[in-house]
């Protein structure tokens, strides 16, 4: 595969244009990786064809018409996979397919594409932004040039980490179902805010860019989390106090018991 070459030249395949390779597509047109007329995006869902033609890309037909370039992203569900993958399998010799699909092991991949070359991607939907994490393991036919096609691909809409497939389920339990959890936490503090008398539409935003900063500061100087709570918590003070609150609701075994459930849930995917 092609990296580093400029954005007319690259081209790329989308199957499914949900709310994961929906933002797929839409962050690397954002970032300027790609030009519209080289993403090739089938998804049979009317509404989605409108949305890509807003992005100035023409929606393929059928799936067939993806495969026509070589590197193609499967992103459906994991309740239609096997059906696709059998759709595409004869067109699928020499591609490299990157499969979002959760609970769609390489095992399996390697097995229904036979002549393909495959590797697992778990990304999170912040990609729209730029801002995405994606987990990368490559297949045992896919070549260093692949991940390193897969590697720039994701790390053009956020940042991209290669790690073994047994931790992918975990991945997706924290990082992929996150943003999720994170967006519960962000409404409780909003809802916080307006339950002591703020306006609803400032207390959203104070929540959303408070997380925000949060995040930065942590990534910026490199902070253990732990670090940065006990600067904001001076003693006998308003943070304290509301950490005592968290504590007594079990804040932290709550959002554990999530990120478990979740993973849970990717590995019974798997196994179905």
């Amino acid at each position: 595969m092609a990296v580093g070459v400029a954005p007319q030249e690259r081209s790329l395949g989308v199957i499914g244009a949900g709310s994961m390779g929906g933002a797929l597509v839409r962050g690397v047109l954002q970032a300027g990786w790609i030009a519209p007329e080289n993403l090739k995006v089938y998804d049979p869902d009317a509404a989605r064809q409108r949305e890509l033609q807003v992005l100035g890309i023409t929606p393929a037909s059928h799936n067939g018409e993806v495969l026509a370039v070589p590197a193609v992203v499967l992103a459906v569900k994991p309740q239609v996979a096997d059906r696709v993958l059998a759709e595409i399998a004869p067109l699928s010799a020499g591609r490299l397919l990157i499969s979002l699909v959760a609970g769609l092991t390489l095992s399996r991949l390697e097995e229904a594409l036979p002549e393909a070359r495959v590797i697992r991607a778990m990304p999170n939907t912040p990609l729209a932004v730029g801002e995405g994490v994606t987990a990368l393991v490559p297949g045992s036919r896919a070549a260093p040039e692949d991940l390193a096609f897969a590697r720039e691909l994701f790390d053009t809409v956020g940042t991209a980490f290669v790690v073994e497939e047994a931790h992918l389920d975990a991945v997706t339990g924290l990082s992929g179902s996150g943003p999720a959890f994170v967006a519960v936490f962000i409404e409780a503090l909003a809802d916080g805010g307006v339950r002591m008398g703020l306006p609803r539409t400032l207390a959203q935003e104070l929540a959303v860019r408070t997380v925000q900063g949060t995040a930065a500061l942590l990534l910026s100087q490199g902070l253990h989390p732990a670090q940065l709570k006990d600067q904001v918590a001076s003693p006998g003070g308003t943070t304290i106090a509301g950490l005592h609150a968290l504590e007594q609701g079990g804040l932290r075994g709550v959002v554990m018991d999530a990120v478990q459930m979740a993973a849970w849930r990717a590995r019974e995917l798997a196994r179905r």
